[in-house]
């Protein structure tokens, strides 16, 4: 038997040696064999653990998905920035957990810290005023601010009187129920003769008018009082914004009183396209800016991150 070695002789094994080998050849064989179908059932069981732990992520990343809304392969260009001085923003004063006032007195929550999170990406000064929702277009329109980013739907109606950056986010309507009252489905033959209460002016209270006739609509001029409404008796049913009233079931607010009822309801002619920053019709360049802002923020992850910091509970 001969080896060789790069840049040297070719080395001869000594005839015992072979002998060796090729009598302990068949021996080897087996044992390597026997160790195989010893370690089979090993590996199996390894790889097995491997697939359940994959899929285990898996479920956790599904429950904890980030919604994407830019694709990567069309990035918007970069506006003139240096044209911009000052944005003033314009929000809702109570929607938590998008916006909501803080303990310290300022405004909070989703939208508020992805308005900062925009100015630091243009590099401009930025300030946040908050509004009774019924007034923030009108605000808009009189100058009183600059751009709406308070959960506003995108729908023909809005679009008449603003225009819209690309949506961020979106959020199908859902109704609530306490729990001794909840219904695996919900149609609008279910709910004849139900007490069911909306916000006054939204588009679940528009929804309400119009797909759900037969119901007895009751109109509340914020969350804190809808919720309370439905919380006491008042009302059989709520119907809202999916992702608030998740986290207003699985909070210490609801008590464990409520729970959803039926499934997600999307029309978009009432709850439009998804959610985006409004500005005054013809700002073209507010709203290029906002919009490759906002692609800035999701290539970075900094969406992400406010996304699973303010949703970790599931609304869909």
């Amino acid at each position: 038997m001969v080896y060789k070695t790069a840049g040297a002789e070719p080395l001869t094994m000594q005839p015992w040696i072979e002998s060796f080998f090729n009598g302990r050849s068949a021996v080897l064989r087996a044992l390597a064999l026997a160790i195989f179908c010893a370690l089979l059932p090993l590996t199996h069981d390894a790889r097995a653990a491997e697939t359940e732990a994959e899929a285990k992520a898996a479920a956790a990343a599904t429950a904890h998905a980030v919604p994407g809304f830019w694709d990567p392969r069309r990035r918007p260009e970069r506006p003139d920035l240096s044209r911009l001085t000052v944005i003033r923003f314009l929000t809702e004063t109570d929607y938590p957990p998008f916006n909501f006032t803080g303990a310290d007195g300022n405004p909070a929550g989703f939208n508020v810290d992805l308005a900062r999170a925009l100015c630091e990406e243009i590099k401009v000064t930025c300030t946040v005023q908050m509004r009774r929702f019924e007034t923030l277009l009108d605000a808009l329109a009189s100058n009183r601010g600059d751009a709406i980013i308070a959960s506003l739907a995108v729908t023909p109606q809005t679009r008449g009187k603003v225009d819209f950056t690309d949506s961020y986010y979106r959020a199908p309507g859902r109704f609530a129920a306490r729990k001794d009252a909840v219904m695996p489905e919900i149609r609008p033959e279910y709910l004849e003769g139900k007490k069911v209460g909306a916000i006054a002016g939204s588009a679940h209270e528009a929804y309400l008018k119009a797909m759900f006739t037969d119901a007895e609509l009751h109109s509340y001029p914020n969350d804190e009082a809808l919720r309370a409404a439905v919380k006491r008796g008042e009302v059989d049913f709520i119907f809202g914004d999916s992702i608030s009233l998740a986290f207003w079931i699985n909070g210490t607010d609801s008590e464990n009183c409520c729970a959803f009822s039926g499934g997600p309801f999307t029309e978009s002619r009432y709850f439009g396209e998804g959610v985006g920053i409004a500005v005054r019709r013809g700002n073209d360049l507010l709203r290029q800016s906002l919009n490759w802002a906002l692609f800035r923020v999701w290539e970075k992850g900094r969406y992400t991150d406010l996304w699973l910091r303010y949703f970790s509970v599931s609304p869909f």
